[in-house]
């Protein structure tokens, strides 16, 4: 899963590193994310993983790292098992 973060983060991202070179717990919005690239990352995840984000999980929090979009992710997948 983190790859394909990781992946989606260089196509949509914008930040100044690449992103094989960014910590799993590094602040993606320190390092150059702004709303609009993370809207983009939003809607990148949602079609990488066929899930939807739901509105109390659209915050800064949910994406301030790469670890926190794994854990967002897996429990969105996680909620879609139980469904």
């Amino acid at each position: 899963m983190i790859e394909t973060i990781r992946t989606i983060l260089g196509k949509v991202g914008g930040l100044g590193a690449a992103p094989a070179d960014i910590a799993t717990d590094a602040d993606l919005y320190a390092l150059g994310l702004t709303s609009f690239a993370s809207v983009q990352l939003m809607l990148a995840i949602e079609e990488a993983f066929d899930i939807e984000f739901p509105d109390h999980l659209l915050n800064r929090k949910s994406f301030a790292s790469i670890d926190a979009i794994e854990r967002t992710v897996g429990d969105i997948l996680k909620d879609q098992k139980v469904a």
